[in-house]
Formats: C-alpha cells, structure tokens, sequence
C-alpha cells in the first residue's frame, strides 16, 4: 500500500514539476489578483482537469484514444488554434505600469484557459495518459485506488501551492510590472507549443 502511495506521489511530482504553460498560467493568475480566492477558478480548473486525464488513464482509455490517428491529428489542430488564441488574450492583457491588477482574468476566461492548458495539449496527454496510465498497471484494487488518489492529491496540492505563491510575489509588484513580465512568459510559451502542434499536424497529414 505505501509503494503504491509513494509511487503515485514522486510520478506525480515529476511529472508536473517542470515549467509549461499550465504551471505559468495558475502562478500568473495567483500574482494578478489581489485576492487568492479570486484565482480559484483557475487552481480548481486545473485540477479537475488533471483528473479526469488520470483518471482516463488509469482507465485504459489511452489505449483507444491513440490508436486512431485523425483522432491525435484532431488534438494538434483543436490545440493548435486554442493556443494561439490564448497566448494573444494573455499578450494583450498584460498591464502596464501603473495599471496594477485591473487586467485580471475573469472567472469565465479563468476556467476557459485553465481547461485549454490542460486539455488540448498533447504535452500534458501524453505525461498524465502516457506515463501513469502504463505505470498503474503495476497495481490493482485497493493499491490501485491509493496509486491513483494520490497522483490526483498531488496536481490539487500543486496548484493551490501555485497559486499561493503567485499571490505572495504579488503583493510585492504595486506597479505591476512582475505581472507584465509573467504575462509575456506565459504568452510566448503558449505560442512555442501552438508552433510545435502546428509542426506535428502538418508532419502527420
């Protein structure tokens, strides 16, 4: 029970770790809104969305879902166009100086690009479906429900210690200056991936 436990912990730290847009999105929103609170609908968004892909994952539904090719192609241009979207929505609500925290994402757009970063790129498909979907395969009933519980707890706990972070470093940008810069960031890695989808999509047609 505890290797699978621990198991599930490390996989999970290792996996979402690394810098990438959906890291970059939940840390900007924490720092651009003068309440924590407020940055929840992206935190919860996240999380949820990471899983049900485990969720998916540990399912089996990765085997199925790439095994039909217009079915992956369908992914690099749905994710193609939403990334563009977004790193030109994000670009453009940059603050300026002086601007402070008037530019912040309502909990509508929140929810909309939270689920975008998490769901239409084929990175976090292939981490989240790819990686722990084969690796829980090690386990099964109660071992498979500890393995699985805590690759969930561990995206949840990430993001709120996202967000949190976000909203201490905030309180320190008064003339919004950190938020431009993590604004840009997030923007031209989002527009780094839809380059890398667009690439994928022409290569595999």
């Amino acid at each position: 029970m505890l290797t699978a436990l621990f198991h599930g912990i490390i996989l999970a730290f290792g996996l979402i770790l690394p810098l990438g847009v959906q890291n970059v999105f939940i840390f900007n929103q924490g720092a651009t809104h003068r309440k924590f609170s407020r940055a929840l609908p992206a935190v919860v968004t996240a999380g949820i969305c990471d899983m049900l892909l485990i969720l998916l994952a540990v399912m089996g539904v990765s085997l199925i879902v790439f095994s039909f090719a217009w079915l992956k192609n369908l992914i690099f241009l749905v994710g193609f166009v939403f990334m563009v979207y977004m790193g030109w929505s994000i670009f453009k609500s940059a603050p300026g100086s002086g601007k402070g925290r008037r530019e912040a994402l309502s909990p509508k757009q929140q929810i909309l690009f939270a689920a975008s970063v998490s769901l239409l790129n084929p990175h976090a498909i292939l981490d989240l479906i790819g990686v722990i979907g084969p690796s829980s395969l090690a386990y099964e009933g109660e071992q498979l429900v500890v393995f699985t519980v805590a690759c969930i707890s561990v995206s949840f706990l990430w993001f709120f210690g996202l967000a949190i972070a976000g909203r201490l470093i905030g309180g320190f940008d008064t003339d919004g200056k950190i938020i431009r810069r993590l604004n840009q960031i997030s923007a031209f890695i989002i527009w780094g991936i839809a380059a890398y989808l667009g690439i994928q999509l022409v290569e595999s047609l």
